[in-house]
């Protein structure tokens, strides 16, 4: 199941079943988990540890070097989940010593050609990367969360889950959960996520609850102080309004305002 013309570290670790293609490196340190297919030209260095069942595509990099001045060799890793989708020409980063030392990418991703995710980055679950969606270090991206083509995320950014950002937006900011941000090339809030969280399963009351929220936070004018106070209100009877403002507590950066 490996190609003739791949060069495979014998230190590294190789699950069952796994194909590796023609040309492609995996170097030492390296663990790829039972089923995953790693197609021709690719290049995986340690300390990388992937998952099973993953599929990645040609002319793809994982584990390389972080791009941080900052960084002098130290150990640091790159994690990947099971059942991702990785494509043409996409680069995932290892950690940084500062940074906790570990990229991390979660299960059932689809991450769509060009897209880079840099170092210390946490991504969730089921996520959609569409093509050149771009994370800056440290970026921090929940469950469920969609980015259209062209995205920029600015480090030390959060995107909370089920949020969807439009095509072409540079985030400077945290986007709370459930948000649609979309417009202008600075990205402003447009609702919130209603077809996605329909698709996921969120009955009439859950959605009105949220629509609430989003009403409260950027639709009445108030300061944000103030419309923290009533999300904690609100939040006594909805945990998804409750996810929210954990959210908005949890965060050092302003928010997509």
């Amino acid at each position: 199941m490996i190609h003739a013309t791949a060069q495979v570290d014998p230190a590294a670790r190789i699950g069952q079943g796994v194909r590796i293609g023609a040309y492609s490196v995996v170097g030492a340190d390296v663990e790829i988990g039972d089923g995953t297919e790693i197609g021709p030209h690719v290049v995986v260095q340690g300390p990388t540890r992937i998952g099973r069942d993953n599929r990645v595509f040609q002319f793809v990099s994982l584990g390389g070097e972080p791009q941080d001045k900052k960084f002098r060799g130290e150990r640091s890793e790159l994690v990947i989940g099971d059942r991702n989708v990785v494509r043409e020409f996409v680069t995932i980063n290892r950690g940084t010593g500062d940074g906790g030392g570990v990229t991390r990418v979660g299960d059932d991703n689809w991450i769509l050609a060009y897209s880079h995710i840099a170092h210390d980055c946490r991504v969730g679950n089921h996520c959609v990367f569409s093509n050149n969606a771009t994370l800056a270090g440290h970026v921090e991206i929940g469950d469920h969360v969609i980015l259209s083509g062209f995205v920029g995320v600015h480090q030390f950014c959060r995107i909370g889950a089920h949020a969807f950002v439009g095509m072409g937006v540079l985030l400077t900011g945290d986007v709370p959960p459930f948000l649609m941000v979309a417009a202008d090339s600075q990205g402003r809030p447009r609702g919130i996520n209603s077809e996605g969280l329909k698709r996921r399963g969120f009955d009439a009351e859950r959605v009105a609850a949220i629509k609430r929220a989003y009403r409260t936070l950027y639709v009445a004018g108030t300061p944000l102080a103030e419309a923290r106070a009533r999300l904690a209100e609100q939040a006594k009877d909805s945990a998804d309004v409750a996810a929210m403002l954990d959210f908005i507590d949890g965060g050092e950066r302003s928010l997509v305002r």
